[in-house]
């Protein structure tokens, strides 16, 4: 029994399991959001190949095609004029399904097992993913085929951030949350990369295989998710984090049984052990509404549509405009759109960690996207003058355009969905995520279905817009940033360190 066991050694014990899991759980939730954007990339890398400039290839001999046209190596219905504008409504089939999606999609993650809810979330994913791809073996043409779809990708690949961000929310207490989620995240960047280079392996030959290879592993990863994510420590006789202890918990020795972080450990210990006899009461799942009461979900989501915009429009337009403007290959411009995503790798991290330290999580989103603005307008004006450049600078970019984007959809997500008002009920991270994702996910609709609508007059005026949905993501959060500058000024002339209040 514990109580024979030295208090030291049962913390190590339970330190070195409760460690195990969460390890695990983490790299379990990391794999599987990488899978669901590793299905989203290949779409972007693809387009250079639906509609392409066929003069300098040879044409088949048995080719029904003119000698004078120059889009016969283009897949109909995108060989015409107004091609941007059709691969622009397939991109924004799947936003806008994925945008109203959303909102939903938290209520049924509250109320429904997380295992069995990603589960069919990613097996449906890899489904509709593969079919996109089998449009091109099964020598598809239509166009509502491929908005169709998209949209039912849309749907269910919902079923993803909100129960990941939730699972992780339920093993993780908000210590580091900023600087482990910021590591965490970079699961969205990795997958694009991903998604990227397994799409350029057939861009140029069967193009299909750039969908159904990701939508088989998006499959399996369903799979494997069923047989082995577990939803909360409570499950496996782990202790669950604490949500909300300030910094002087941190001071207590968790060793010392007489500390109150190793009574605290000990009492949900024996909370959860009679749970486990007796049924306890589940805490009522949060309404819309209640959500949207939440200090900063509001700010937060507005702010996160305008980052959403911008990141996004980069995601699925970024190879096209390498190819167009920098003249590079379809395969290159996918590889090279790639350290974008490297950036974002570094930019979550960055954001996470300054975040944790200086306990400004609005401030920290606010900088960023003030110095975003700059960099993307000497991008496009300089960017492409060599490669050099245009990979620091792709670098750059993607670190300050993606930084606030991860740390809103991840760290700010689960500090909310965990916050004191609700005074422990955990049920409502799912919905807060939901909202919260869902209200950034009109802006990744949006973003796309502009960028295709604006670049026919002119690549410059896509970036402009980019900068200014970027200025507007910033003004949003500057009533947060106010009370967050008040808070370290009341903490500095009490003589002390800035402390959560």
């Amino acid at each position: 029994m514990r109580s024979s066991l030295a208090p030291g050694v049962w913390f190590l014990r339970n330190f070195s399991r409760d460690s195990w899991y969460r390890g695990f759980t983490l790299l379990l939730t990391f794999l599987i959001y990488t899978c669901y954007h590793m299905s989203r990339k290949p779409i972007s890398v693809v387009k250079s190949r639906l509609h392409q400039n066929c003069s300098g290839l040879i044409n088949p001999i048995n080719d029904t095609h003119s000698l004078n046209d120059t889009t016969w190596c283009s897949w109909s219905p995108f060989d015409k004029d107004d091609y941007k504008e059709l691969l622009g409504a397939v991109d924004n089939a799947f936003l806008v399904a994925y945008a109203i999606g959303m909102f939903i999609s938290g209520i049924f993650g509250e109320r429904l097992p997380l295992r069995y809810y990603l589960s069919a979330g990613m097996l449906l994913s890899g489904l509709f993913t593969a079919l996109f791809g089998l449009g091109y073996f099964w020598n598809i043409h239509m166009l509502w085929y491929f908005v169709l779809i998209q949209i039912c990708n849309g749907l269910v690949q919902t079923t993803g951030w909100p129960s990941v961000v939730a699972c992780v929310g339920n093993w993780f207490g908000k210590g580091k949350r900023g600087f482990i989620m910021g590591i965490w995240n970079s699961h969205t960047s990795v997958g694009n990369i991903l998604g990227s280079l397994i799409a350029g392996l057939w861009v140029n030959s069967h193009w299909g295989l750039s969908f159904i290879v990701p939508g088989i592993i998006t499959a399996a990863m369903g799979i494997f998710t069923f047989l082995f994510l577990i939803e909360y420590p409570e499950d496996v006789d782990c202790t669950p984090p604490q949500h909300h202890g300030g910094s002087d918990d941190s001071q207590d020795n968790p060793e010392d049984p007489g500390s109150s972080s190793y009574s605290h450990r000990e009492s949900r210990m024996e909370a959860a052990a009679s749970c486990s006899k007796e049924p306890c009461p589940e805490p009522a799942a949060i309404s819309f509404l209640g959500a949207l009461k939440i200090p900063g979900v509001i700010e937060f989501s507005l702010c996160l549509l305008f980052a959403k915009l911008v990141s996004y429009t980069f995601l699925y337009w970024l190879p096209l405009y390498i190819f167009n403007v920098a003249h590079f290959g379809a395969k290159e411009a996918g590889d090279l759109s790639t350290l974008f995503d490297v950036g974002g790798i570094i930019g979550g991290i960055m954001a996470g960690l300054v975040s944790d330290y200086i306990n400004g999580r609005a401030t920290t989103c606010c900088v960023m996207l003030i110095l975003a603005a700059p960099v993307m307008f000497l991008y496009n004006s300089v960017g492409q003058n060599g490669i050099a450049s245009s990979m620091v600078m792709l670098i750059i970019c993607g670190a300050l355009v993606n930084g606030p984007y991860a740390l809103i959809t991840t760290a700010v997500s689960a500090d909310l969905g965990t916050h004191e008002s609700l005074k422990g009920n955990a049920k409502a991270l799912s919905t807060v995520t939901a909202i919260i994702d869902g209200t950034g996910s009109i802006g990744a609709a949006l973003g796309p279905l502009l960028a295709g609508l604006i670049s026919p007059t002119g690549w410059n005026n896509v970036f402009y817009m980019l900068i200014s949905a970027d200025i507007l993501a910033c003004l949003l959060l500057c009533r947060l940033v106010y009370k967050e500058i008040l808070a370290w000024k009341v903490s500095l002339s009490r003589g002390r360190g800035y402390k959560e209040i």
